[in-house]
Order: C-alpha cells, then structure tokens, then sequence
C-alpha cells in the first residue's frame, strides 16, 4: 500500500512540474539583458517541434513579402529568420501594432497618478481639440480613445487629427470604429506628464526593456520603427503580465482589462490590442458584425498587436509565446487584419503541434 502511495506521489508532482513541452522541470521566464544583443535560444527538437514543417513555414513567410519572423518560448528564442535583404539589425515600421505602446504608456500614467481614463480628454488637452460642441467634447473620455469607441466620423478625418478633421459622428460609447484618432492618446500623455511624448516612451518602457527604435512621422502619424528584437522584446512584457525581470513596468491589472473585450460592440478588440477567441469582431473600416473568432486556426488565447500591411506581435500565454512577423503585405495592402492571420496560424500549428 506505501508503494502505492508512493508511486501516486511522485506521479502528481511529475504532473504538477510538467511544462508545455513535456519536461519535468520547471522553467522560468528569461528575459534578455537591457543593454546588449545577446539572447539565449532553444532549438525546436527541444520543444518537440515537427521540424519537417518548418521549412514550409519559411517558404510561405518569404513568398509573402516578408522581412523578419521571430518565434519566443518562455523568453528564448527559437526561431528567428530573416528574408529579402533585411537583417537583425533593420528597422522596420510597427504601423497600427504600436497601438498597444500608446495604450500601454496610458496604462502606466494612470498608475503614476497622471491621469485616469475615465476622464474626459479635454480635461488634458483643453476645450476645442475637436470640431464638435463643448457639450459632445467633452463625452469623449480617454477610455473612448483606447476603445475605439470615440463617436467621431472615422471617414473625415483619416490620418488628420487636427481640429477641423475631428467632427461628429454618433454619441462616445454608441459606435465601434477603427480610427487612428487614437494618437491624441500621446498628446493626452505628454500634457499629463509635462514631457514630450518621446521621453516619456522612453523613459517608462523602452529604456526599462531595451527596446531600440525611434517614433517617426509617417502618413501624417507618429509611427514607431525597431528592429524585429525590440518588438519582441515588448511582446515578452505583454506575456509576463506586464513584469520584466523582477520590475513591474506595465500595471498588471491595466494589462489584463487592456487585452480583453473592453465593450460590447467589437468583443474582439480591448485598449488598442486585438483579441482571438471570442463570439464575434468588426474588421477595420467596417461596421459589420462577424461570428466566431478573429483567427479560427490561432489559440483561444491569444491577444494581438496587429498593424497595416501585416505588422504582427500574437501573444499566447497558454504557450509561454510570443511571435513576430514583419514585412510588406502579404497579398494585398490592409488596416490590421487579413487573411495572411490565418494562413499564417496554419502553417505554424503545422510546425509547433
């Protein structure tokens, strides 16, 4: 009976200890160092990977325009390829998937007392940084912004964010559209902080994670530009609740609101990150209503800085894993979301199940 007992044991804590790819031993979170390129690296067969696949998965990547893709489990790097003269060291535009920085940076100055996304955006930038009546104005609260639920006429104002550009659509709240009025975001920060928009990036996450890059104007926009590392790199702090190292750099409880359904219109869609597994989405530039899930092939729990031409951070915590993918257009040019998603989902269950 002790043999018995003993044998239950030791099975229990093998099951308990037991990570996604079948070891015993527990592995915590690696994280790179701040300064320096180094980073350590897991092979495939370690993980148990069908390693006859992944040449495949290359082939695609390269046949559809791309520059880099990266593959992380629990920090390390596993994949990491480059394709059509880009290199490690090559920046490259994030496009809509630096989104997710500006709503994290909103994260972290409500946390330092800055602000508080309940407040109306006028509270921060004054009144007239729209074309609409005092009275509609001043709705639209910096929550509205993260949600992509500001009411302003996505239509008129494209890339402009000047007053003018910012006219009435539907009350804040009533309706989901994707619009990179967002970018007000940065003005809410700076006029918050008291800094410009740039130090106060690199000061609160950049600096803390060791991303490289710069933000830059591009169609009217700030827009960041990195290396495929540093994105990355922040996908590792999206997957480890917000946490680098032993420092909490993100508010852990800001993260987990800003990467689930964050209204009822687009369930799909949290403070500027995009999420898989849920009952329906809206696309960008739509105002359609679409059953299932934004990628059918990709996990349930997977969130996602997406961004145009097929920018890519998917974040996966039930894999301890982050992948990124950048390049031109896979097919045609896009807002965030395209069929490349769940392509591209297909050919990586091939390699990592």
């Amino acid at each position: 009976m002790k043999k018995i007992v003993l044998t239950l044991s030791i099975a229990f804590a093998l099951a308990c200890c037991s990570n996604d790819d079948g070891s015993t031993t527990p592995e915590a979170m690696y994280f790179p160092a701040v300064s320096g390129d180094s980073w350590e690296t897991k092979t495939p067969a370690e993980l148990g990977w069908n390693e006859s696949q992944i040449q495949s998965l290359l082939d695609f990547l390269q046949l559809k325009h791309s520059k880099s893709f990266m593959i992380l489990v629990n920090g390390k790097i596993v994949m990491e390829h480059y394709f059509n003269g880009h290199t490690s060291a090559s920046p490259w535009y994030w496009a809509s998937a630096g989104k997710t920085l500006t709503s994290t940076a909103v994260g972290i100055a409500q946390q330092q007392g800055l602000l508080d996304i309940n407040d109306p955006v006028s509270d921060y930038l004054g009144q007239g940084w729209t074309d609409l009546t005092p009275t509609q104005e001043s709705q639209i609260t910096i929550k509205h912004l993260l949600t992509m639920t500001s009411g302003l006429d996505d239509a008129a104002n494209g890339d402009c964010t000047d007053p003018e550009c910012l006219v009435y659509l539907a009350p804040a709240g009533t309706r989901w559209a994707y619009d990179n009025v967002y970018v007000i975001l940065q003005q809410v920060v700076a006029s918050a902080s008291g800094q410009t928009w740039d130090a106060y990036f690199d000061a609160n996450i950049k600096n803390k994670i060791g991303m490289t890059g710069l933000w830059s104007q591009m169609d009217e926009l700030s827009v960041y530009f990195s290396t495929t590392r540093s994105m990355a790199r922040f996908g590792l702090l999206a997957l480890n609740d917000g946490k680098w190292q032993n420092e909490q750099v993100i508010p852990q409880s800001y993260l987990n609101a800003a990467t689930h359904p964050s209204q009822n219109i687009n369930k799909s869609y949290g403070y500027l990150w995009w999420i898989n597994g849920e009952s329906s989405y809206h696309l960008p530039q739509s105002q359609l209503e679409f059953p299932g899930s934004v990628i059918p092939s990709g996990p349930t729990d997977m969130f996602m800085a997406l961004g145009k031409n097929d920018q890519k951070i998917y974040v996966i915590p039930s894999r301890k894993m982050v992948v990124v993918r950048m390049g031109d257009a896979a097919d045609e040019s896009n807002w965030a979301l395209s069929g490349f998603d769940e392509d591209l989902w297909v050919k990586i269950n091939a390699v990592i199940e």
